[in-house]
């Protein structure tokens, strides 16, 4: 029975027999349902929503004529629009049915065939499945073409699977078992020949327990009610004919699940059997350099991955105990990043902003810059278009960076089911290096289109909406999610975990549902502003709303030293450059503000996939902070730090070498950097680069 109608059902059966008409309805039911079963136009006639109820009922009274009594029409049809629900009416009537039968002690269920059966072979089935169990049984006769031959009888929770397709299907798998295990084709053909010596087509396939086989009670948009099942997992893999779906609602007399695989080959009353196994991920070193979708099969065209293991994708966060305090830097490449908004490995730093401001591209940058630093990188695409993913994934080999890095791709075309799981698998393919004694760093691309997934099939499987319709379980969606990064304790391996969740907003509403809900998990945020992007200061990080709370931990002492007066700077500069704009009679101080301002904001530009290293970066900014950049021209300041990082490299390589190094500025260190970058300043301005 649906539950949906069940108790419909049972209200009209008990409104007939106060009316002394239980037989009289039951009689009308079954006729109907004989004529539904009968013929699929029919069916398909009444089930289809695009008809109102009164053309449903005159079809029936044209078909069935006098057979039918008018007033237990009229009240089936009313009570059928009571439910306010599309597709309820077969289902009424099936429930109906069933309910009869089962306060009379009968059970009632379904044998599904290619042909239809004659009565005496119905009542022959029925006998038997009656001796089987020990109950008195009643079948209906449905057809299925899809069987190809053989019979499938469905009772209560019990399923007699003795169809063609299924034997078909075992046949399959008990001959193609194993064959990955054989190098050579000649071995693999001879076993396989012996295999269908030994296999017997004509097996039956006993009566099974609804612990472990159910069947299809409805499918729409992918997600499927099962009957039976009773010992079924919240997370489970069901298989339902030749594809796959996860249990995630676990109700009173059904199962909610949602489609892993194509819906088409999905249809009413189809075996779902039961495989004990919650959904997981291979994981391991052979899936670096690969792109796969969100189970984790390959789809970049480049054979099977052999995987170290298996994860579950929903695994518990690492517990306090088993934490360590972020101490190590995770260098972006960035300057304005590693500068003002360092990120710590183990760290969740949230990358925020409205569309085609650049948040990827960060990103990217990021995992660029972990070439040659023992920094494994996922980046998960959730809801993108393939086309752009491909374009990543190519920037990323152009790089030289998918040596190191898994691509996860689940992309806007696949199902909602595919982009929800998706950010799950990627976190379970990292923790098996983090585990491991390794550092990874790990991309989600993007969390508002995987919030979005989320409430699609929230609603499709009937739960509660709440606030913008989705679901009162949302922040715990992302929460489990982000607290699986972490940096581990030594005593685990020490290895590390760090996300750069990422969170489209709307006209820079960062108070929004989802953008508030993921800013309250992570430790910090990089805000990339509209008005920046568009100006040309790219990356356009905000560096007024940007914060990151533990980052400065793991920030190395020489960049504190250069960078710890340059967020107030550039907070100065914004606040009188708005002032500023209202009139040209400026003071000095002002003017000198306005100076600073514009040539910080000039370093910090960067173009994409160029990530700078942290001594580069270093140098640049301690010239900034020393006053060699305030003489040279605005327009000549990108190119004055390209040749101060020249000159240093070619003719002070020590110095750069010692900032690499020891990355601690010694009192000797900084009077030679102080000199070197003080006579490459005076000869660029000589050459006609400085202020008149």
């Amino acid at each position: 029975m649906s539950l949906d109608t069940k108790r419909y059902a049972q209200d009209l059966l008990e409104m007939a027999r106060q009316e002394n008409k239980e037989d009289l309805y039951f009689q009308q039911f079954s006729l109907l349902n004989d004529g539904f079963n009968s013929s699929d136009e029919l069916r398909r006639y009444i089930d289809s929503d695009q008809y109102t109820s009164q053309e449903k009922k005159d079809k029936l009274v044209e078909i069935f004529g006098d057979a039918l009594d008018t007033s237990v029409l009229n009240t089936f049809f009313l009570v059928s629009k009571t439910i306010n629900k599309n597709h309820t009416e077969l289902l009424l009537i099936h429930d109906f049915i069933q309910h009869y039968y089962q306060i009379r002690g009968i059970l009632f269920g379904t044998v599904y065939t290619v042909h239809k059966l004659d009565d005496k072979s119905v009542a022959d089935i029925e006998k038997a499945i009656s001796d089987r169990l020990e109950h008195p049984v009643k079948l209906e006769n449905k057809l299925d073409a899809d069987m190809v031959g053989g019979i499938k009888v469905v009772v209560d929770d019990y399923v007699w699977d003795g169809s063609y397709k299924t034997r078909l299907k075992n046949m399959r798998e008990k001959l193609t078992s194993g064959i990955q295990e054989y190098e050579s084709t000649e071995e693999m053909g001879r076993v396989i020949k012996e295999k269908i010596k030994k296999f017997d087509i004509g097996d039956k396939v006993a009566l099974q327990s609804s612990d472990t086989v159910g069947y299809v009670e409805t499918v729409a948009d992918g997600i499927v009610k099962v009957k039976g099942l009773t010992k079924a997992m919240a997370g489970e893999i069901l298989e339902v004919g030749d594809t796959e779906a996860m249990v995630m609602n676990l109700e009173e007399d059904s199962i909610g699940a949602v489609l892993l695989g194509n819906e088409v080959e999905v249809v009413e009353g189809q075996q779902a059997v039961s495989t004990g196994r919650i959904i997981e991920v291979p994981v391991g070193d052979t899936m670096l350099g690969r792109v796969v979708n969100a189970l984790g099969k390959p789809i970049d065209g480049n054979g099977p991955i052999r995987p170290s293991a298996y994860y579950p994708i929903e695994r518990n966060a690492p517990g306090v105990i088993s934490r360590q305090s972020v101490s190590e830097s995770l260098e972006t490449g960035i300057k304005v990043i590693d500068s003002m908004i360092p990120i710590g490995k183990g760290q969740r730093e949230l990358i925020i902003g409205d569309r085609q401001t650049g948040k990827t591209a960060i990103a990217v940058d990021a995992i660029i810059n972990q070439k040659g630093k023992n920094v494994k990188c996922i980046y998960v695409a959730i809801g993108q278009k393939a086309s752009t993913v491909a374009q990543i994934v190519e920037k990323l080999k152009q790089n030289g960076a998918m040596e190191y890095t898994t691509v996860v791709c689940s992309s806007a075309s696949e199902l909602a089911s595919l982009q929800y799981i998706a950010p799950y698998a990627g976190c379970a393919i990292g923790e098996y290096w983090m585990e491991h004694g390794q550092h990874v760093l790990i991309v989600y691309d993007d969390l508002s289109k995987h919030a979005i997934a989320y409430r699609t099939l929230s609603l499709l499987l009937r739960r509660p909406p709440g606030r913008e319709a989705f679901p009162g379980d949302v922040f715990y969606l992302h929460s489990r999610l982000l607290e699986r990064s972490a940096k581990l304790s030594d005593a685990l391996g020490g290895g590390s975990m760090t996300a750069l969740p990422i969170v489209e907003t709307l006209s820079g509403d960062i108070s929004a549902y989802i953008p508030t809900n993921v800013i309250s998990i992570t430790d910090g945020q990089i805000f990339l502003q509209t008005e920046l992007f568009n100006s040309g200061n790219r990356p356009a990080v905000d560096s007024g709303l940007s914060v990151s709370r533990v980052g400065s931990a793991a920030q190395s002492k020489a960049m504190k030293k250069v960078s710890s007066s340059l967020k107030l700077e550039l907070a100065q500069y914004q606040e009188v450059l708005d002032f500023a704009q209202f009139g040209s009679d400026l003071d000095t101080a002002t003017k000198k503000t306005i100076n600073h301002g514009q040539r910080l904001m000039a370093l910090l530009k960067q173009p994409q996939y160029s990530p700078y290293s942290i001594e580069d970066q270093i140098i640049i900014l301690f010239a900034a902070q020393k006053g060699y950049v305030e003489d040279i021209r605005l327009n000549r300041v990108e190119d004055y730090e390209k040749q101060l990082l020249v000159e240093m490299h070619s003719n002070h390589a020590d110095l750069v070498n010692e900032l690499r190094e020891k990355k601690i500025f010694t009192d000797e260190l900084t009077a030679k950097l102080e000199d070197a970058i003080m006579k490459f300043s005076d000869t660029y301005r000589r050459a006609g680069n400085g202020v008149n």
